[in-house]
C-alpha cells in the first residue's frame, strides 16, 4: 500500500478548496436554466461548477502526484470504464467535485467538495471541503481526523458514543433502495430516536464523524460519493459494515452500508432495519 504523507494530504484540501473558490462559488445562486442538466433521472444533476471543478481538480492531481489515476464523478458519467481497475492502482484519487448537487442547484449552502487517495484498493487518506464555510475535514489511514478552518485551527473528530439503538438519530437514505427491502427499512425506521437525509453524504459523513449523529445508511455506493466519508468515520473511531455484514470495499458500488460508533451498534443497526437473520436476496441489496 502506497503511503500518503499528511503534507500531501494537506495539498489535497488545498486543490479543493481552490477549485471552490475559483470555480463552485463564483457560480453558486448564479445558474441559470442553461447551466444546469440532468444525468441518469430527474434528480440526478450536474452543472457547469460540477464540471469545471471535476476538470480543474483532475489536472492538479495529476500535476502533484504524476502518474496517479483520476476518476471523477462526471468523467465517469461520460465513460463508466474508468472504474475498472481501480483496486489495483498503485495511487487513485476519486473526486466528487460537488457532492448535494440538487442542493447546490437549488440555492442551498449544503454541498460539499471531496476526494479520497485509494491505493491497491484501500482508502488511504480523503478530504471533505465545505465551500460555504470554507474549512476541510481529513482523515489518513491510521492518523485519526480532523477538521481545520482556513486558518489552519484543528478540531480532532470522534464519532458519538454507543447508545441502545432506540436512542440513536442518523441519517438514512432509503430512495435508492429496491423493493421490498426499502417497505422494510421505512417500516422500521420509526423504532429509532431520529432519521433525515440533507442530500449531501460529504455532511452526513462529517456530522457522524464529528459526535453529532449516531448512524448512517446508504444504499447507493459509488466510491466518489462514500470512500472520503467513510475513511473520515472510520478514523474518527467509528464502525461499519454492507448490509451482508461485509466490510467495506470503495470497489464495490453495490452491498448497501451501515455506519455507527462501533461494531455492536452496527450489529444492532442491521438487525433492525435489515430483519434479524439478515436473510437478504441480491436482488433486495442490488441498486442502480
Amino acid at each position: 500500500m502506497t503511503e500518503f504523507s499528511a503534507r500531501e494530504l494537506a495539498t489535497l484540501g488545498l486543490l479543493l478548496r481552490a477549485a471552490s473558490r475559483s470555480e463552485i462559488m463564483p457560480r453558486f445562486r448564479r445558474l441559470g436554466p442553461e447551466n444546469v442538466r440532468t444525468k441518469s433521472g430527474p434528480f440526478d444533476f450536474v452543472t457547469d461548477a460540477d464540471e469545471a471543478a471535476e476538470r480543474m481538480i483532475t489536472a492538479a492531481l495529476l500535476r502533484h502526484f504524476p502518474g496517479c489515476r483520476v476518476i471523477g464523478e462526471e468523467a465517469v458519467a461520460a465513460d463508466p470504464t474508468l472504474l475498472a481497475g481501480l483496486g489495483e492502482a498503485e495511487l487513485a484519487f476519486v473526486v466528487d467535485p460537488i457532492d448535494g448537487t440538487a442542493n447546490f442547484a437549488a440555492g442551498l449552502p449544503l454541498f460539499g467538495c471531496m476526494a479520497a487517495a485509494i491505493s491497491h484498493g484501500r482508502v488511504v487518506a480523503a478530504a471533505i471541503h465545505d465551500p460555504v464555510c470554507d474549512d476541510t475535514a481529513f482523515a489518513r489511514h491510521g492518523a485519526g481526523a480532523w477538521a481545520e478552518n482556513a486558518d489552519g485551527q484543528r478540531t480532532e473528530l470522534r464519532v458519538a458514543a454507543a447508545v441502545p439503538v432506540a436512542e440513536m438519530a442518523g441519517a438514512a437514505s432509503w430512495r435508492t433502495l429496491p423493493e421490498p427491502l426499502r417497505g422494510r427499512v421505512l417500516a422500521r425506521l420509526g423504532h429509532l430516536a431520529g432519521s433525515w437525509d440533507y442530500r449531501c453524504a460529504a455532511h452526513q459523513y462529517w456530522m457522524t464523524a464529528a459526535g453529532h449523529a449516531h448512524y448512517l445508511m446508504f444504499n447507493r455506493l459509488m466510491p466518489w460519493d462514500h470512500a472520503p466519508g467513510w475513511l473520515l468515520h472510520q478514523e474518527a473511531g467509528g464502525a461499519s459494515a454492507r448490509f451482508d455484514g461485509s466490510p467495506y470495499d470503495p470497489t464495490e458500488t453495490t452491498g448497501g452500508l451501515i455506519c455507527a460508533p462501533d461494531p455492536d451498534s452496527v450489529a444492532a443497526l442491521r438487525a433492525l432495519l435489515l430483519g434479524a437473520d439478515h436473510g437478504l436476496t441480491d436482488g433486495e441489496v442490488m441498486r442502480n
